[in-house]
């Protein structure tokens, strides 16, 4: 009984350490979402919860009401940052970089503070968000994000800050976008106000090849990319890449899936250069692509 009450203890221990720097957010109607304070002065939250950029409010554990400045937002990792005016309030407790591991108890917080205990479920490696953001580390949870969560920290057992909770980058699964993640993202919408995010402007799909293509492609395996659309004016098109062409590698790593595209290309500068093996009307070919700026969505 001791050994839980002991660990009961270490569990609010981590909760009233962590809720200083946890705040409401209110900018969307009705129901706020929270928010961590994760240096001086600035407060990153989840981005489908602001839903207004001016008037933006903030909500301190102490019950003080402050003003909030939206700095920017990157919609692809559903993260925004807001400044604040409180400068001398307690920051979130960073501490080491958490090494979490499928089976770790984690605790989700929101504003109040509020809080839920959970495990990971599963930790996979990096993965692209259906709005185009570049995640580090796919964390599942196995807990209960309650309305208003989304934004607030993902504690790990000794309380530090393992990441943000959110439920506007997957239907019906309780995700954390991860620390690395947050810190590299907020450190790119506060020097450049965005997350530039390099592209080819291409539409990709399977194909097996034929026994006299494969000969001409003999890193493929037989399989192989055929291009189905070229954006207008796009990196691609700009290089010559043309509709039904085949590519094979892309510098000289083997493509057989759309996604092996999109891994090789994320984690590239925009202005960089690619170059693309191909077959054009059954010969060989080889083209050099530089990166172009992916746009940004028009809507949130």
């Amino acid at each position: 009984m001791s050994m839980l009450r002991s660990f009961s203890d270490d569990l609010a221990t981590a909760v009233a350490g962590a809720a200083p720097g946890v705040v409401a957010v209110h900018a969307r109607p009705r129901l706020p979402s929270s928010g961590v304070l994760l240096r001086p002065g600035v407060v990153v939250t989840a981005d489908h919860a602001v839903r207004v950029e001016q008037e933006i409010r903030v909500v301190w554990a102490d019950g003080h009401v402050g003003p909030a400045a939206l700095v920017a937002r990157d919609p692809g990792t559903d993260l925004a940052v807001l400044r604040v005016e409180e400068t001398g309030r307690p920051v979130a407790p960073l501490g080491e970089r958490p090494d979490l591991k499928a089976g770790h108890l984690v605790l989700a917080m929101g504003y109040g503070p509020r809080v839920s205990l959970g495990v990971v479920s599963t930790v996979g490696g990096a993965w692209r968000t259906w709005r185009g953001g570049e995640v580090d580390q796919f964390l599942r949870l196995d807990l209960a994000l309650y309305p208003g969560f989304s934004g607030g920290p993902l504690l790990d057992a000794s309380g530090r800050l393992a990441g943000i909770v959110t439920s506007g980058l997957a239907r019906d699964l309780e995700l954390a976008v991860p620390i690395a993640t947050v810190a590299r993202v907020v450190e790119q919408l506060m020097s450049g106000g965005r997350v530039r995010r390099a592209y080819l402007g291409v539409g990709l799909q399977p194909v097996t090849l034929p026994d006299a293509a494969a000969t001409l492609a003999p890193g493929a395996g037989g399989r192989a990319l055929i291009v189905v659309k070229v954006e207008p004016d796009g990196p691609a098109a700009q290089a010559g890449l043309m509709l039904g062409d085949v590519l094979t590698a892309l510098d000289g790593a083997p493509l057989r899936d759309p996604h092996d595209v999109q891994a090789a290309v994320a984690g590239l500068p925009v202005g960089g250069t690619v170059r693309l093996s191909l077959l054009r009307a059954g010969a060989p070919l080889e083209i050099t692509v530089t990166l172009g700026e992916r746009p940004r969505p028009s809507g949130r």
